[in-house]
């Protein structure tokens, strides 16, 4: 599977196109949902340059700088993760929605 694309399905830098925290919600959540380790890592580098991290932050109540630099390296505490899932309403498999 391809990482997910920009909300016109244009190539590029789509971290330009993730300014608000519906659109980098339904970017995180699309590379949740793919399931591919690969996707996510991309989506969250991605994500780390995006200009609605921190609308992401404020709402998951993480700092800025460390919310971005987890994007930047892939690699997100379980208490970050769960933050987020909850803020983009990701639900885990077998969990009442």
């Amino acid at each position: 599977m391809t990482s997910p694309t920009t909300p016109d399905g244009a190539s590029g830098d789509a971290a330009a196109s993730l300014t608000t925290l519906e659109a980098l919600a339904a970017w995180l959540a699309a590379a949740f949902e793919s399931g591919d380790t690969a996707v996510l890592v991309d989506a969250l580098v991605v994500a780390s340059r995006a200009e609605g991290t921190a609308h992401m932050a404020a709402a998951a109540g993480l700092p800025q700088a460390e919310l971005r630099a987890a994007f930047a390296n892939g690699e997100l505490s379980l208490d970050a993760t769960l933050a987020i899932m909850k803020v983009i309403d990701l639900h885990l498999p077998g969990e009442a929605h």
